[in-house]
């Protein structure tokens, strides 16, 4: 498969274009947004070209993933302690955290072991980092849909079946244009 993914919008829906294949998507519920006006917290998904940096499984629920190639993707297990920083007043903003070291914290952060199935996949794209820059945005990572398939808060959410098909034939330096 192509090293570029692009999202398009057809009849109200979004679509994942991969060379040949097209894969039905969820987007933020407050719409696309320039990743320049884009404010944490607003629901809203950056336009843009976003790497595809790293891989997150829950190794409970899915089979740690194996790439055509070696060293596509690094591969992390999700635990329990497993965490996304999305506290702009803290210097972990954007970054993955491990949840039982700051206990005695008081900062907010998104818990990446979840109830549901929208995280036992998770692709981190490169959106706001390098540099970091605080209230521009966290966690925009490619997710499994919603059972309901409902909108996100500003990532990308595909079926999990959909997803572990691109995993099979991920490239390294794989991008999404959005």
């Amino acid at each position: 498969m192509r090293k570029s993914w692009l999202i398009k919008k057809l009849n109200k829906k979004y679509f994942l274009k991969v060379g040949n294949k097209t894969f039905e998507c969820q987007l933020g519920l407050g719409g696309l947004n320039y990743s320049s006006k884009k404010i944490e917290g607003d629901k809203t998904t950056p336009m843009g070209k976003w790497y595809i940096v790293s891989l997150y499984y829950r190794p409970d629920r899915v089979l740690r993933p194996k790439f055509k190639n070696k060293n596509v993707l690094k591969i992390n297990p999700i635990t329990k302690d497993c965490g996304w920083c999305d506290d702009i007043r803290n210097l972990n903003y954007n970054k993955y955290v491990k949840i039982n070291n700051f206990a005695s914290l008081n900062f907010n952060y998104e818990r990446l072991w979840r109830e549901d199935s929208a995280y036992d996949l998770i692709l981190v794209t490169s959106h706001n980092v390098k540099p970091t820059i605080k209230n521009k945005g966290s966690a925009i990572f490619i997710h499994c849909s919603f059972s309901d398939n409902r909108n996100t808060m500003g990532c990308i959410a595909l079926k999990k079946k959909d997803i572990l098909i691109l995993l099979k034939n991920l490239r390294a330096n794989t991008f999404i244009k959005i």
